[in-house]
This record gives C-alpha cells, structure tokens and sequence, in this order.
C-alpha cells in the first residue's frame, strides 16, 4: 500500500471533510459511530477512509474485532488533522471579531496554579487595553494544556516543563514556581493539630491528588520516596483542579496541591493547611509555544505583559 506522493498530489485531493472524518474517528475508534457523527451511511465513511489511506500510501487505522485503533503513521496524522481544523476555526473566530471591528481572537490554555495571579492579570490588563479583543481561557492541569496545545485548541500555553513535551516542534520558556501544601476542610480533626508528621498522614488517612503524570503528583512521590514512605493506599485521583478542590470540603480526605490554587479557598476559610512541610520540588511553570510559528500583535502584547508579571514577581 505504500506509494509515494509529493505535497502538491495529496493537498489536490485532501478536503475539509476528510480531516474531519479523521478527528472523529481518532476520537470514537469505531465506524458505525463516526458515520453517524458525520451524517453518513456506514459504507461511504469506510469508502472515505480507504481514500486518504490510499492518498497517502499506507493503513492509518487497524481494523480490530471490535472497533478501530490508529496506527503509529495514524496518530502523526491525527495531530495534523486535529490542530488544521482547529486552526482554521480559530482564524475564522478572529475573521468575524476583526469584521465586528474587534481586535482579533486570543485563545490561551493554562494551568490552575499559574492562572489566579499571573494569567487572569495578564488578561485582565490586556482587556483593558483592548475591550474589543475576544479572550478564551482553557485547561486544568498541565497534561490537559499540553493537549490543547498540541490539537491546536490554544494559541498558547501556561503550564510545567515536562520531558515528554515534543522539543522539536515546542519551546519552553521558564516564568516562575510554586510551592505545594496539603490542607483539610475547615472542621477536619487534622486542622486543629499543632504537629503533625507525614508518616501518620500516609498512613490513616485518604488522599486527593491529580494523575500519576502530573507534575505535583510526581513531585509528591518523590518526596515520599526520599523520607522513605510508601504512597498512601486510599487515593481519589482526579484531573480536575475545581473537582478536587469540591472534593477536599466534602471528604475527610487530605489533599496537596499548588498553594496559589488554594490560596481564595484559604483566605475564606473553607480549607486548613496542615504544618508539615513537603520536599517537593515542581518543574517550574513557563510558556509553551509551538515553534517556528508566526505570532499575532496580541499574542505577542499577551506574552509581554506575562513575562512583565512574572519578573515583578520575583
């Protein structure tokens, strides 16, 4: 099945649909459903699978018993597909703003632990200086950001330097750190404790903490690892910042997380902090640009007044 075509070959006959027909189905991993996402009959989106395979030469989806799963030429694919389309959205949101007599379309991802200080005073100076600009503020946790900057979703990123971030189409620019605490809702045994050791909260209580890939989850294992504690055995993890911050009031459950991200929750009182301290050290947070990409007058005025914040900051 592998042919050879040059660009112009494939770009005469690759259309707008068939990115779609790939997005949907990298994401339902079966035919009869993405036929119905795209309001066609079964056979005709096998039919228009089996064109892009043959315009490119090769099997971008094994065939499995029971469902679909892109092979390794599929999901290079698949980035492609996904950030085209999100990119001609994002030029067609920017388009209409600019024909409104607007300043354009910003689209930003960022983690939780950077937004409540940094990010949303960069926005909120930007917006001031540009009413008409229309802002999107997406993201949670860093694996989140990285994925919405990869599918092209974001104009850029606000997240933690990670080894598996692609550096050869990424680059990374340091803004700062944070500290993690671990904290209890207000009425929890623990908040009225003057001293506390890691061993016993390893050890009798519950924990809430983001995925094994985060940055703070890794941070944290490491930590434990070095004063030679095993990790908790009753975890709840979560992806969601909002959810785990939801969670921390309404379990008896201890949680770690970055101290800016728990900093309104600590000034009104619904969470406690515990006096322990914690050895962990977080990759630092920065911006995440993909490279060699060409920067907009407001993304560029965006990026300036981040890295202004972040040096008074220091």
């Amino acid at each position: 099945m592998s042919v050879e075509r040059s660009p112009q070959q494939l770009f005469s006959r690759l259309r707008y649909k068939h990115l779609q027909m790939l997005v949907v189905l990298g994401s339902s991993l079966n035919m009869h459903r993405a036929s119905l996402s795209m309001n066609m009959s079964q056979p005709a989106a096998t039919r228009m699978l089996q064109e892009i395979e043959d315009m490119f030469g090769c099997e971008l989806f094994e065939r499995l018993p029971r469902g679909m799963r892109p092979t390794a030429l599929g999901r290079e694919l698949l980035r492609f597909a996904e950030a085209a389309l999100s990119g001609l959205d994002r030029a067609a949101a920017d388009l209409a703003a600019r024909k409104q007599g607007g300043y354009g379309y910003l689209s930003i991802g960022t983690i939780m632990g950077a937004a409540p200080d940094l990010v949303m005073k960069a926005v909120a100076e930007i917006k001031s200086l540009n009413p008409q600009l229309r802002i999107r503020i997406m993201g949670d946790t860093s694996d989140q950001v990285v994925q919405l900057l990869e599918q092209g979703r974001v104009d850029i990123a606000v997240t933690r330097r990670n080894p598996a971030n692609d550096r050869e189409h990424y680059e990374f620019e340091p803004l700062g750190n944070e500290r993690l605490i671990a904290v209890v809702h207000s009425g929890h045994p623990l908040a009225r404790r003057r001293k506390l050791q890691w061993q016993e909260l390893v050890r009798d209580w519950p924990w809430i903490l983001q995925p094994e890939t985060s940055p703070a989850r890794i941070a944290i294992e490491q930590a434990l690892q070095r004063l030679e504690l095993p990790m908790p055995a009753d975890i709840i993890e979560c992806s969601s910042v909002y959810s785990m911050q939801q969670l921390v009031q309404l379990t008896d459950a201890l949680m770690v997380l970055s101290e800016s991200a728990m900093r309104d929750y600590l000034k009104m009182g619904l969470v406690k902090a515990l006096p322990v301290a914690l050895d962990a050290q977080m990759a630092p947070f920065g911006l995440l640009r993909r490279k060699d990409e060409p920067v907009s007058r407001e993304l560029q005025h965006f990026i300036d007044l981040l890295r202004k914040r972040a040096r008074e900051s220091c």
